[in-house]
């Protein structure tokens, strides 16, 4: 992720720009604090757009029909207690 110095910023802003979208988000530092980011249209879109809530997913997620899940038949082991205490 690059830096920018508000003032390059401002100068170079179809660079800052270009670098968003092929290079990934811009930082915008003021005194050398960062103030702002610029980001593509796209990361923009990705991380604005509303999330599923779990409760949503589990009764609209993908079908499970077709998964087979089977149990382990096998007994239970032994266990001698007295040895635990």
């Amino acid at each position: 992720m690059n830096a920018w110095q508000v003032q390059d910023a401002k100068q170079r802003f179809s660079e800052v720009l270009r670098e968003a979208a092929t290079d990934g988000p811009q930082v915008i530092t003021r005194h050398g604090e960062e103030v702002a980011v610029v980001l593509s249209i796209d990361l923009y879109h990705q991380l604005a757009s509303p999330r599923l809530e779990l409760s949503d997913y589990l009764l609209h997620g993908p079908d499970a029909d077709d998964l087979e899940i089977t149990r382990n038949q096998s007994l239970v082991r032994d266990v001698d207690l007295d040895e635990l205490v």
